[in-house]
């Protein structure tokens, strides 16, 4: 097992590409491994013959299923277990248990033939839920070009990341989420160092304020090359997480080392750059392991550990920058990403399916000499240039945003910049108190998380295993309660950031403003690949540029606001602009259907 969990990993592969495959073997290298006799092509006549009597992509026991099955005579179903017996794709003594279940083994349409959110997925991962218990054999699909389809072995294959056992499906998990936190913690700690900044290279506020800004602008600009490169079988997602964190490891050295500012924001920009690929890419791992009804939950840890990154990096530096210096909080750093990237190198294994079936793709290749083995993967892609699929993550989200209103939702970034002027200026909080004023984003987010996961938990999970998938609107009740506060959060913060006033005030405006976005962002994060399916990576990688643009802006742009209005004024503007985003989530639940039924982008029926 432990063999197994290694070569999967980044660590493991090289050790194969170092040894030549003598360590670390596939099943398929090993000597004794029985070449699944579906894979001969001898066999392929079972296919036609088995589609012929029924043409299913689920063997769950719904009603159209059991009509299906009473028009196969007994006749039939006697013969196409004769000569699937004789083809050894049928264990003996299972025999009398499946055929109790009316179960028929067929060409069973597979999770990866279909697109990422859509209704068809959860339709056969929900039939996968069953299958799994009795270990039916998958039968390969043939091109019109007589090339076979490397697929999984059976429902069960253990090397489908869908398979995984708990343990190493959270394990994965949890290493996406502690990579995430590292990556945006890191644009937030270095706040604390902008006054050390300021004095050592002899830099305005806005200059030193840009060490910020190119942080969050590179780790925009990083998804929109690096999650093209991950959806590539050849590559996977193992190999661009492992190679761009490492370089963002490597630069983190240099960044508190450099001796002029030009070095110092040029570093910055790069190291958000590498780090950015989780940030568009951890959900789509989260997907590739995590079935789309029990996607949500995951999707809200990984969400929460994004969200709280910001919050507490000013926190872990706030107190020891005014003592050891301001280059400090780089090295914390360091200090924070090494281990990770280690433990990601050493345990993370690659969950991409198409990369897992490309690579036994080529082993079944090397082991029969047949160059018709193909992963469907292989020869989708195949027959696509990267510039293509480079244009279509560069430009398809921009394409989407302009010429289709249903996704258009106006995002505007936090108000971080006022903290500073509020806390320092008015309540004299020194830099280590004025850090954790922060940690009030922290306790939003666990309030965040324990509310949506019961909603997810007592009636949404509930509704969709009684009902099916609803409409993709559906998906946004939690945020119409939740869209109006942001503006209350707003005007609280604005109106109680007064010295006559307890600070507890202004941070109550904070928590509820938080709350509120943690919320709305779960409802977007899911309805927009939800309507977009075939979209879905490349939408989060230009939802995210989009993002982290306006963030670098605002950084810019906030604090002159707030000292030319004052902080009441200055945060009164943002919090009308937020109403905006109220009428426009209402009107995105009622007529959002309408406006995806005209659109040219969603996938119709």
């Amino acid at each position: 097992m432990a063999a197994a969990l290694l070569r999967e990993t980044a660590i493991g592969q090289i050790i194969r590409y170092v040894t030549k495959a003598r360590l670390l073997k596939y099943p398929e290298e090993k000597p004794g491994f029985i070449l699944p006799s579906c894979y001969d092509l001898t066999s392929h006549f079972l296919e036609k013959q088995a589609t012929q009597i029924i043409e299913t992509s689920s063997i769950l026991p719904t009603p159209a299923t059991e009509r299906t099955l009473e028009e196969v005579t007994e006749q039939q179903e006697e013969a196409l277990y004769e000569d699937l017996e004789k083809q050894e794709t049928v264990i003996e003594d299972d025999f009398a248990r499946r055929r109790s279940a009316a179960v028929i083994v067929h060409r069973t349409k597979t999770r990866e033939e279909t697109l990422p959110f859509s209704a068809e997925r959860f339709d056969v991962e929900q039939a996968a839920v069953v299958s799994r218990s009795i270990s039916l054999p998958i039968q390969p699909a043939v091109t019109n070009r007589g090339e076979i389809l490397v697929d999984w072995y059976t429902t069960d294959d253990p090397s489908n990341p869908q398979n995984w056992a708990p343990n190493k499906k959270y394990l994965s998990a949890f290493i996406i989420c502690i990579y995430t936190f590292a990556v945006y913690s890191g644009s937030a700690i270095y706040t604390p160092s902008e006054g050390g900044v300021m004095l050592a290279f002899g830099v305005s506020t806005p200059i030193a304020d840009s060490g910020l800004a190119l942080y969050v602008l590179g780790y925009g600009c990083g998804p929109l090359l690096f999650s093209p490169l991950s959806e590539i079988p050849r590559f996977g997602r193992n190999p661009v997480y492992v190679a761009t964190f490492g370089l963002f490891v490597i630069l983190c050295i240099p960044t508190a080392l450099v001796k002029n500012i030009g070095g110092l924001l040029f570093l910055r920009f790069l190291q958000g750059f590498f780090g950015s690929p989780c940030l568009a890419t951890g959900p789509a791992t989260m997907q590739d392991i995590f079935s789309l009804i029990k996607f949500p939950y995951i999707l809200a840890v990984w969400t929460s550990f994004s969200y709280c990154g910001p919050a507490v990096g000013p926190v872990l530096a706030g107190f020891a920058v005014p003592v050891l210096g301001w280059r400090w909080s780089l090295w914390e750093m360091l200090i924070i990403s090494g281990p990770i990237w280690v433990l990601m190198a050493l345990c993370m294994p690659e969950t991409s399916a198409d990369n897992i079936l490309y690579r036994r793709a080529a082993c079944l290749r090397a082991l029969t000499g047949n160059d018709r083995l193909r992963s469907q993967s292989e020869i989708a892609q195949g027959q696509v240039a990267f510039a293509t699929i480079l244009r279509q993550a560069l430009i398809k989200p921009i394409e989407i945003s302009i010429l289709d209103p249903a996704v258009l939702f106006v995002n505007y970034y936090s108000f971080f910049e006022a903290f500073p002027l509020v806390y320092s200026e008015i309540y004299h909080f020194n830099l280590g108190l004025l850090a954790t004023s922060f940690l009030c984003i922290l306790v939003s987010c666990i309030l965040g998380v324990s509310t949506y996961t019961a909603y997810l938990w007592f009636y949404l999970e509930p509704d969709i295993k009684k009902n099916g998938l609803r409409v993709q609107e559906s998906w946004l009740r939690p945020a119409m309660i939740a869209v109006f506060m942001p503006t209350v959060g707003l005007f609280i913060f604005a109106w109680t950031s007064r010295s006559d006033i307890h600070w507890i005030a202004s941070i109550i405006g904070i928590t509820i403003y938080a709350f509120g976005v943690f919320i709305i962002l779960q409802c977007i994060f899911v309805y927009i690949p939800m309507s977009y399916p075939q979209y879905a990576a490349s939408l989060f990688a230009g939802n995210d540029f989009c993002r982290s643009a306006l963030a670098c802006g605002a950084i810019m742009f906030a604090r002159p606001l707030y000292i030319n209005l004052g902080i009441g004024r200055g945060v009164t503007v943002l919090a009308g602009c937020s109403t905006l985003g109220i009428a426009g989530m209402f009107f995105l639940y009622f007529y959002g259907a309408k406006l995806r039924a005209k659109s040219k982008f969603t996938v119709k029926g």
